[in-house]
C-alpha cells in the first residue's frame, strides 16, 4: 500500500465518531514520518472509578495503539487537587492527596481493561508539576493573558454573572498545558468539555519551541439520566468494575432513546442494521447490556447477568445468583420486620422500612406483608429466608 493509502486508511480508522480534529493536515503530516506517534490522554481521579463514559476516549486509544502508536495515560494526581473548571457554575471542591492517591489506584488498574499495557505508559503528573517552582508558575502564566482565558464559555459566564473565579482555577489549563510540553505530546484526546484545555496545550508547545499537539475531541456520553453527561458525581453513571448484575441493571434503566447513542459510542455494532435483525426494544437493550458487561466482566458473567435479570423482572422471581442478594446472618428468635429491614440494608430506617410495608413493597419468601408491625419467626428448621424490597432489593435471611 503507498504511503498516501496508508495514512488516509489511518485518519478514517482514528477520526471515525470524532467530535473535532485540530487539524487533519497536522496529523497526516506527523504520521508521514512513519514513527510512533505520542498519544496523550489526561484524567483526574476524582472519584475512584472509570466509567463508560471514559471509555469512549479510551476506546479511541485503542485505535491508536492498533495502529502502532504510543499512549501516554496522565494520570492527573497534581491537578485533581486543583479541580478542573470545564463545565462548573462555581469552584470545584478541592481533593486531599490521599483521597486522589486512593482513586488513582484503581485507574491504574482499570485502564487495562481496554488499552494495551505493552503500548501504555502511565504517569503522574505530579512528578513535574510538584517540581515547579513559583518562578517556574510565573513563567508559565506569562505566555497567556487573561482576555485569552475568559474567552472560556464557563469562565466568562460565571464572571459575567458574578459568581467568583479563584485564581487556582486559571492554573489548572496551565497545568494541564504544561502535561503535554513535558510529554512531548503528538496527539492529545479528551471529551467536547475539555476543548479550551486541549487548545491551551497546542499554544503553550508553540511558546516551549514545540510543534503544537493535534488534537481530537470525542463525544460525552450522557448519563443513564439521559440528561447530564455520565459523572459519578450526579450519580448517573455505570463503573465498569461494577458487579455484572450492576452494570446490566444499569443498561436496562436506560431509556430506548438513548439506545443508539450508546451503541454508537460503546460497541462496534451498527444500531440502525442491529434494529432489523432485533425488532423489540427490550430485546435490543438485553443485548447491549449483555456485550458491555461481556467486555469487562467476559462471557460467563454477561450470561449470568442476563439470567438473573430476566428471572427478576421477567418472572418477578428471586435471582439465583447470590452476588445479586445481599446476606444477613442472625440468631434464632422473632424479629420485629421493620426493624429486620433496616439492620438487612433493605430500608434506611424503620420509618421508611413501615412505610414499604404499608405501600405493599415487602414480601417474605413471595408472600406479600402490609401489616408494619409484623413480626417473622426464624429458627433452625427454616434455616432462610428471603425478603424482597420493591423490584430489586433482596437479602437472603440465614440463620446462624
Amino acid at each position: 500500500m503507498r504511503t498516501h493509502d496508508a495514512v488516509e486508511v489511518q485518519i478514517s480508522s482514528i477520526t471515525r465518531g470524532a467530535v473535532t480534529l485540530e487539524t487533519a493536515n497536522e496529523l497526516r503530516d506527523r504520521l508521514r514520518e512513519k514513527r510512533p506517534l505520542r498519544i496523550k490522554w489526561g484524567a483526574d481521579p476524582s472519584a475512584p472509578d472509570i466509567h463508560l463514559g471514559h471509555t469512549v476516549i479510551l476506546n479511541k486509544l485503542k485505535v491508536f495503539q492498533d495502529l502502532g502508536h504510543e499512549v501516554i495515560v496522565i494520570i492527573g494526581d497534581f491537578t485533581a487537587r486543583i479541580g478542573d473548571p470545564s463545565g462548573r457554575s462555581k469552584t470545584r471542591p478541592q481533593l486531599s492527596k490521599e483521597d486522589v492517591a486512593q482513586n488513582a489506584e484503581t485507574y491504574t488498574k482499570q485502564v487495562f481493561k481496554i488499552l494495551d499495557p505493552k503500548n501504555t505508559t502511565v504517569v503522574f503528573n505530579s512528578e513535574w508539576l510538584d517540581r515547579l517552582t513559583f518562578e517556574d508558575i510565573v513563567q508559565l502564566a506569562s505566555k497567556v493573558t487573561v482576555a485569552q482565558l475568559l474567552q472560556r464559555e464557563d469562565y466568562a459566564k460565571r464572571y459575567a454573572s458574578g459568581v467568583p473565579i479563584s485564581m487556582h482555577e486559571f492554573l489548572y489549563p496551565l497545568a494541564q498545558a504544561f502535561d503535554s510540553i513535558h510529554v512531548k505530546a503528538d496527539v492529545e484526546i479528551g471529551g467536547t468539555d475539555q476543548t479550551f484545555n486541549l487548545l491551551m496545550g497546542r499554544e503553550l508547545q508553540r511558546s516551549y519551541g514545540q510543534k503544537p499537539q493535534v488534537i481530537m475531541t470525542a463525544p460525552l456520553l450522557e448519563g443513564i439520566d439521559g440528561v447530564e453527561k455520565m459523572s459519578k458525581s450526579l450519580g448517573n453513571h455505570i463503573g465498569i468494575a461494577e458487579p455484572p448484575f450492576e452494570i446490566f441493571g444499569k443498561v436496562m434503566s436506560i431509556s430506548d432513546e438513548l439506545m443508539p447513542r450508546y451503541y454508537e459510542l460503546l460497541t462496534e455494532f451498527d444500531y440502525s442494521a442491529l434494529k432489523k435483525e432485533i425488532a423489540h426494544p427490550k430485546a435490543l437493550k438485553m443485548k447491549l447490556a449483555w456485550e458491555i458487561v461481556k467486555r469487562f466482566h467476559g462471557t460467563g458473567a454477561a450470561d449470568s447477568a442476563q439470567k438473573n435479570f430476566e428471572q427478576t423482572y421477567g418472572k418477578k422471581g428471586i435471582p439465583e445468583d447470590d452476588a445479586w442478594v445481599r446476606v444477613h446472618k442472625i440468631k434464632p428468635g422473632t424479629y420485629w420486620l421493620p426493624q429486620l429491614l433496616k439492620e438487612s440494608e433493605l430500608a434506611e430506617s424503620t420509618s421508611e422500612a413501615r412505610r414499604l410495608i404499608k405501600q405493599g413493597a415487602v414480601s417474605v419468601d413471595s408472600v406479600k406483608i402490609t401489616d408494619e408491625h409484623a413480626k417473622i419467626e426464624f429458627n433452625a428448621m427454616q434455616p432462610a429466608q428471603i425478603i424482597k424490597v420493591g423490584k430489586k432489593k433482596f437479602s437472603r435471611i440465614i440463620v446462624a
